[in-house]
């Protein structure tokens, strides 16, 4: 039995529909800043919109730490002519891809201290992509990537505790091996500026350890005293009329 004409033209509407679609999945695919998050490693890094790349003025300082710097650009925004890459030698294309990791790394430390950025990161927190703090009387709580210095490669990236006020290396490998710079010394405490609700509670409770029930005689005396400029602490603040109660101590 012959198909009609409407149900040919049909069939073929949706063929081209599915390719479109399929092509436009492949094109996904390929953008190297999703190529770039969704290996494994990497969950601690937050997508950076094509614009904030490509605006000359937030590269400020950042010509001289890749060669080929406006190539760099190009390829992390999959603005590179293809022509280009197929001519480039398999040891340039590591080169290159080395480098466009390092200079994605270096632009997300500014812009997670963006409105942007920081809500990104704040979506991530609220997921704790981060980890957990280890410490049993922090309950849990998720933690945030901090550097302690602002150059690469001197130090790998750390995990800060608000509730502890602490800081903790990352359980992965993986994670551990990322470079401190890629997040920066001022993102924790930007963070918890511009997001006062997600400051949790300084946790109270200390383990002293214990023989039979007593308590070791040198870390007693270390407790009382710390406990005791607490309380000191808290009636000068009180005399001040200050409540450092709000926003876990940290000042709006």
């Amino acid at each position: 039995m012959e198909r009609s004409t409407e149900e040919h033209v049909e069939d073929e509407s949706m063929e081209v529909g599915e390719e479109e679609a399929a092509s436009e999945s492949s094109e996904y695919v390929e953008m190297w800043i999703d190529v770039f998050l969704g290996r494994k490693g990497n969950e601690y890094f937050c997508d950076i919109d094509p614009e904030y790349i490509t605006d000359r003025f937030n590269l400020i300082n950042l010509q001289k730490s890749v060669s080929k710097f406006s190539q760099v650009v190009q390829y992390i925004v999959d603005d590179l002519d293809e022509n280009v890459l197929e001519s480039m030698s398999h040891s340039r294309l590591e080169q290159l891809e080395s480098d466009a990791r390092k200079f994605y790394g270096l632009i997300h430390a500014r812009y997670i201290i963006t409105i942007k950025g920081l809500q990104k990161m704040l979506d991530k927190y609220k997921d704790a992509d981060f980890g957990r703090c280890p410490r049993v009387y922090c309950n849990y709580q998720p933690l945030l990537p901090v550097g302690l210095h602002d150059q690469p490669g001197i130090d790998c990236v750390k995990l800060y505790c608000p509730s502890c006020e602490d800081l903790y290396v990352p359980k992965s490998s993986r994670h551990s091996s990322i470079d401190g710079a890629f997040f920066g010394t001022s993102f924790p405490g930007m963070f918890l500026q511009a997001y006062p609700d997600m400051v949790p509670k300084h946790p109270t409770k200390r383990y002293v350890p214990k023989i039979f029930g007593f308590e070791l005689h040198k870390q007693a005396q270390l407790a009382r005293w710390q406990e005791l400029q607490r309380l000191k602490l808290v009636e000068r603040l009180d005399k001040l009329q200050i409540d450092m109660s709000k926003n876990g101590g940290y000042a709006t």
